[in-house]
């Protein structure tokens, strides 16, 4: 059950990329964690948009806009390979979002956070890793 939350400065997306970037950061985490295509998964990565007020994000250099990506998934969700793939693909989707070339790169940060088991609930129960493996079994694809 993949979370992830994009923190960008009010008006660093294109209009297009305003509109596409949660589900394109969804897709993209849901890949790399392994889950399946179905639409009960796609339905549980929750995606949102923070955007700061003017003025509210700065760096000791300049005012050039920077993109925080944070990803929550379960503990041993994601392999250090897929963490790098998660990293590359999730820095490319919101430079292409915000309309930057690939040598703003340094302007994405992505931080993964695994969240221990046992420690994430859902639905009025506690949801546990070997649960979720379980279920992404049993699904069919239904892309």
């Amino acid at each position: 059950m993949p979370m992830i939350r994009l923190t960008v400065p009010a008006g660093a997306l294109t209009a297009e990329g305003r509109t596409s970037v949660q589900r394109d950061l969804a897709a993209v985490l849901l890949r790399w964690e392994g889950a399946p295509d179905t639409a009960f998964f796609r339905a549980q990565a929750w995606s949102y948009l923070i955007e700061l007020p003017e003025g509210a994000q700065t760096t000791a250099e300049d005012d050039a806009p920077r993109f925080l990506v944070e990803v929550t998934v379960p503990q041993g969700a994601l392999s250090e390979r897929r963490k790098t793939g998660l990293v590359e693909d999730a820095t490319k989707t919101v430079l292409s979002a915000a309309g930057l070339a690939p040598d703003d790169a340094l302007r994405v940060w992505v931080l993964v956070h695994e969240q221990p088991d046992g420690t994430w609930g859902a639905g009025g129960s506690v949801i546990r890793y070997a649960d979720l493996v379980a279920l992404a079994k049993g699904q069919q694809t239904d892309a």
